[in-house]
């Protein structure tokens, strides 16, 4: 699992490639907490579309990427999300936490 980071008007985005799985879930999650506590952006949206496979480990991403926006004031946001990890977030109805931005699809 690569995470990317970029960050533009204290909007950050966190970019995925390869497998979100238990096996990689952790050193992600760490790396995102490491990354934010340094930047501490207004929004942060977290970019799936290099994610060939996720688990149910993406769900606590997403809910822990929330959770430390709200500590930081900020709000978070997940974008480009192939099939089968939207398939994960709506069987846990993730939107209702976070929510999945349609329009970021074509970038």
């Amino acid at each position: 699992m690569e995470v990317i980071s970029t960050n533009k008007e204290r909007i950050y985005t966190l970019q995925f490639r390869g497998e979100l799985d238990h096996h990689n879930a952790k050193e992600a999650i760490r790396q995102m907490e490491l990354k934010l506590g340094a930047a501490l952006p207004k929004q942060l949206l977290l970019d799936f579309a290099g994610v060939t496979f996720m688990d149910s480990s993406g769900i606590a991403l997403a809910v822990r990427a929330q959770r430390q926006m709200t500590a930081l004031g900020g709000n978070a946001a997940l974008c480009n999300v192939p099939p089968q990890a939207r398939k994960v977030f709506d069987a846990a109805g993730i939107t209702r936490m976070v929510p999945i931005l349609e329009e970021e699809k074509g970038k």
